[in-house]
């Protein structure tokens, strides 16, 4: 019947007196929607947009896997201090400074001058040696190789124990030329740093020749800005590079307990490799600066006379922080290719 008005009024056969009151009285049809879809459609909608809205945690930020970033802007830093110490030897070599650096002064100085920093380079070179004997003959030993291969915090810190207490010795023991109790202590103190670094044998002879022909060049590169440049011009960079050895010093603490996997543990790996080269480059600046310094205004008559080996144990830490960084970066681009 309902279908038949409809027709009907479709086809307009009805008067429009007849079809006013047909369509008043037609029933209106309401969709019916339970209520409980209406509260199900509701929640559900109020759930997806808190977790969208939903920010990460510091936490899930910090443990979140690791990509390139940290990476690639300590490779960035690195670059570009390679191009600032190349730009610095081609200015200070070319002689283009107003003040005169070390090397132009080298033909005024007296011979007691020339003899405090000959005597140390010369156990520069001797701490190389003795440090490279030891590591190679500690590399070949079972037991110490077993010990240093320990990540336990006891293992931790004894060798922090004897690496800070023999350092300690040697410069509380006065000077006196010739071989004594002062020289028996340094060599002690260099063949356990050898001992120290000797785990980085495992990398291979390549790689380790290599790190050191790199480290070579760079200490040469440094040495050279240093002799070249105006005698104070980096010894008043003490400061920044104290607060920057704290922090490379904390971030190698905590690359040790966090894996290199995580955001915040490259992070902090990579402030330790690449930003402590940057670091112990400068301290080498420093050093060498620092040396000449004193080589040339100590006391020539003196209770206690200049002390070689305590100046070039300076330049020697910085030399093998340099090398040890070096060669755990060639020893991570050989892992990717």
């Amino acid at each position: 019947m309902m279908l038949t008005l409809c027709m009907k009024l479709a086809e307009g056969s009805l008067t429009p007196a007849i079809k006013a009151s047909l369509v008043k009285s037609l029933p209106v049809i309401r969709p019916s929607v339970p209520k409980y879809l209406i509260r199900t459609f509701g929640d559900d909608a109020r759930s997806t947009f808190q977790r969208v809205s939903r920010r990460r945690t510091l936490r899930e930020r910090a443990m979140a896997p690791a990509g390139d970033t940290a990476f690639n802007i300590g490779k960035g830093a690195v670059a570009g201090g390679a191009a600032l110490g190349l730009g610095a030897l081609c200015f200070y070599g070319l002689g283009l400074a107003n003040e005169s650096g070390a090397i132009d002064r080298s033909i005024l100085w007296p011979d007691y001058v020339r003899k405090r920093i000959k005597d140390t380079y010369f156990y520069f070179g001797g701490s190389l040696g003795v440090t490279a004997a030891t590591a190679a003959a500690a590399f070949r030993s079972p037991g110490i190789m077993r010990f240093m291969g320990r990540n336990s915090l006891l293992c931790l810190a004894g060798t922090l124990a004897a690496v800070i207490g023999s350092g300690m010795v040697v410069q509380s023991i006065p000077y006196k030329e010739g071989f004594g109790t002062k020289q028996l202590a340094w060599i002690a103190h260099t063949a356990i740093l050898g001992a120290v670094v000797a785990p980085l044998c495992f990398i291979g002879g390549p790689l380790i020749v290599r790190a050191a022909w790199y480290t070579a060049g760079v200490v040469g590169g440094l040495s050279a800005v240093a002799v070249c440049a105006p005698s104070e011009r980096f010894l008043s960079i003490g400061g920044p590079l104290a607060i920057g050895l704290g922090v490379v010093f904390a971030s190698s603490l905590g690359s040790m307990f966090l894996p290199a996997t995580t955001a915040l543990g490259a992070g902090l790996y990579s402030i330790s490799i690449y930003g402590g080269l940057l670091l112990f480059s400068g301290f080498l600046l420093y050093d060498t600066q620092r040396i000449i310094r004193a080589a040339e205004v100590y006391p020539m008559y003196t209770q206690h006379p200049f002390d070689p080996v305590n100046a070039s144990l300076s330049i020697y830490l910085d030399t093998l922080n340099i090398f040890v960084r070096i060669a755990t970066i060639l020893v991570s681009g050989n892992r990717k290719k």
